[in-house]
């Protein structure tokens, strides 16, 4: 299986938001609904450094928890609240290195059964360049996933990230390039319709931690550590900007 033979030799990085929550997630008996809007204002750059999610490279077959993530409130969500509105992007699958959006009538993101109206699609251009927000009828109901680019190894579509298995696409050909993960924040932007209802334009940098670029991404360097910035625009916009 395809899926099978990259997880057996997948090494990569991530990251972990500036303030790390470490709650653990709430028993079932304690989800509260989902909140009404969010706390981070819209049209403003924001950040996130070293999201943290789990990984294991002596069991990379074994499946890891989904890492859930609110755009809205720029904080993880325990995954008690997965099949809630409460959040908007999940890291899972192969080093939970792909991201879900959250919809309830989608089956194979995340969200399936729940409350979320969301959505994800990767769009062939830098963050800086895109400024129109997708229509409806742009965002995927079906293989609502984005991950492994097909521009490196293991590609399953568009992706946010290439997989250079070998070391020579992006790297040096030297041990130490080989299984790195090459985000594409020069290629590539993710359009996140958030479980809401709001848009977000994301620019994911990198998967390892405290290192930004790709001359710092080697084999062995910390991951999964994320790293990536958002812009939020309200529910209804046509236009992506900063102010």
């Amino acid at each position: 299986m395809l899926m099978l033979g990259l997880l057996l030799s997948f090494s990569m990085s991530c990251s972990k938001n500036d303030n790390p929550v470490t709650e653990k997630p709430a028993p079932v008996d304690t989800v509260k609904p989902p909140q009404p809007s969010g706390k981070i204002p819209f049209y403003k750059l924001q950040r996130v450094e070293n999201l943290a999610v789990e990984t294991d490279d002596k069991n990379p077959t074994q499946a890891k928890p989904a890492a859930y993530f609110s755009l809205d409130n720029k904080e993880e969500v325990p995954a008690s609240y997965a099949k809630t509105a409460r959040w908007d992007v999940a890291f899972t699958g192969l080093y939970n290195s792909f991201l879900s959006g959250n919809n309830g009538t989608d089956g194979t993101n995340q969200g399936y059964g729940g409350s979320g109206k969301g959505g994800i699609i990767v769009l062939k251009k830098p963050f800086e360049e895109v400024t129109d927000v997708p229509s409806e009828s742009d965002f995927k109901t079906k293989g609502n996933v984005v991950g492994t680019d097909d521009l490196g190894a293991f590609g399953e579509g568009t992706g946010w990230y290439l997989y250079d298995f070998g070391g020579t696409i992006r790297g040096d050909g030297s041990p130490q390039k080989t299984h790195v993960a090459y985000a594409l924040p020069e290629m590539r932007t993710i359009i996140i319709r958030t479980a809401t209802g709001n848009y977000a334009k994301v620019k994911m940098i990198s998967c390892y931690k405290d290192a930004f670029t790709a001359d710092k991404w080697f084999k062995d360097t910390p991951h999964m550590f994320f790293t990536f910035e958002y812009v939020l625009v309200p529910k209804g916009s046509t236009k992506f900007e900063i102010k």
